[in-house]
């Protein structure tokens, strides 16, 4: 590996590490959140029902991307990130920029 894809990899390693850190603390500030609400009043307690809507959906995608980091991380270790999970080429450096997670190079993943 050169020095510049090994400056690369370290980078993606480090904001992958670093989003994990940040998807974490969003998704405990959403269950303290959904938790907190019990409203007594029946129009507030609907109101605060939709808001919970949407902090679910919020907490489901991040579960989803965390998935998605930690594989990622998993390929870094084992040494085949970079690579597409499917046909096997090379993972562009600007799709890799734009979705450090991703598994799949561009046309794979049409």
């Amino acid at each position: 590996m050169d020095r510049t894809t090994e400056t690369a990899l370290t980078l993606r390693k480090t904001f992958l590490e670093g989003r994990l850190i940040e998807l974490g603390e969003r998704l405990e500030a959403i269950e303290d959140e959904l938790d907190s609400h019990h409203d007594p009043d029946w129009e507030e307690l609907a109101t605060e029902r939709e808001g919970d809507e949407v902090l679910e959906a919020t907490g489901i995608a991040g579960k989803v991307e965390i998935a998605q980091i930690r594989a990622a991380l998993a390929r870094i270790a084992d040494g085949s990130y970079g690579q597409c999970a499917h046909c096997g080429e090379a993972i562009t450096e600007a799709r890799l920029d734009v979705l450090p997670w991703t598994p799949l190079c561009r046309s794979c993943a049409r």
